[in-house]
């Protein structure tokens, strides 16, 4: 396929998925069915963040464009592609990517998260035989010419290991801060709450970390977080919930709560399920300086920063980790 070809693909892929097909339903509840975190809204929020911030000719054209992407690569390479599971369709930008690219892949799916993406692929199998020539499917990987893993820090040392004397992408554990300043109205706090549990917190783009002045009022926001205090309908939040609560009275630390999610003072970046930590600042430059040089901070909301509630609507060009994936695929269109 020349690019177009696969931009159109793209579209078209784009209008399926926000469509009420009955195999692509019922894909859907299996994934929900196998994986308690994929639940229903949340699928949904991936889906529709994909169709309409990904899968648009107009989009892909631009952003083809701004790499030069041609019909065919000059070196025909295959990349290896290793896929996270912890929010629904993660991986799909790395697989994006490679396909607009016209590199050929090899993907090793989570086993959190295998049936959404399968389905998909093998939907274009069927729309376009030739995209198996491009696109398949292994446990292990093997012999390709390049790797991108997402994974946690531990699998990113196995990352390494194995993929280490390839040319690769390899993504460890990374979290996303927000910067309050105290002038949030209502509307912002309510995306702000869209930030921090949205997919249950799993994703690298949910903010678990809050940077507040002294004398912050805290009461506000733990207002708003009550719009997600159904999630504690689902049993797995709700132990997160009940454990961590338990560990903080029993370690008698001070903590703040709305009956649903945990405010706690920590200096970590990383907070559990169904726990936000939060530190005092009293320099917004220098903080803002600090957390731009933090390797496990993915993004910063607040004013001056991401915009409230865009944490996770990225944009085709909002690189995980900040690694450039188009670029690194380009240097293989280099004779």
């Amino acid at each position: 396929m020349i690019l177009q070809e696969r931009i159109q693909l793209m579209a078209r892929l784009g209008e399926y998925i926000l469509s009420k097909d009955e195999e692509w339903m019922a894909v859907q509840e299996r994934a929900y069915r196998e994986n308690a975190w994929f639940i229903p809204e949340f699928l949904e929020r991936s889906i529709q963040q994909i169709a309409n911030r990904f899968l648009r000719a107009d989009l892909l054209t631009n952003w083809a464009a701004q790499y030069g992407v041609k019909d065919s690569p000059a070196q025909l390479k295959t990349i290896g592609i290793v896929m996270a599971g912890n929010i629904p369709l993660v991986g799909f930008h790395d697989f994006l990517s490679v396909f607009i690219s016209g590199q050929a892949m090899v993907i090793k799916t989570s086993s959190k998260d295998e049936f959404l993406i399968k389905h998909l692929i093998k939907k274009m199998y069927e729309w376009e035989i030739t995209v198996q020539n491009q696109v398949s499917f292994a446990e292990q990987l093997k012999g390709c010419d390049a790797y991108i893993a997402t994974g946690s820090n531990n699998s990113g040392r196995y990352f390494d290991y194995y993929f280490g004397k390839y040319p690769n992408i390899i993504r460890k554990n990374r979290t996303s801060a927000a910067i309050l300043d105290g002038t949030e109205t209502m509307n912002e706090l309510s995306l702000l709450a869209d930030d921090i549990q949205l997919y249950f917190g799993l994703g690298c783009r949910n903010i678990t970390q809050l940077y507040v002045p002294e004398g912050y009022d805290f009461i506000p926001l733990l207002e708003e977080l009550k719009k997600y205090a159904h999630l504690v309908d689902y049993h797995k939040y709700k132990h997160n919930y009940d454990y961590h609560l338990a560990l903080l009275i029993m370690g008698n630390k001070y903590y703040m709560n709305n009956d649903s999610v945990v405010l706690t003072e920590n200096s970590s970046p990383f907070s559990p399920v169904s726990q936000v930590h939060y530190q005092y600042y009293s320099d917004k430059k220098s903080l803002s300086e600090q957390l731009m040089g933090n390797t496990d901070i993915q993004c910063v909301v607040g004013h001056g920063f991401v915009p409230f509630g865009q944490a996770q609507h990225p944009g085709l060009t909002d690189y995980a980790d900040g690694v450039d994936t188009m670029a690194f695929l380009q240097q293989f269109d280099v004779k």
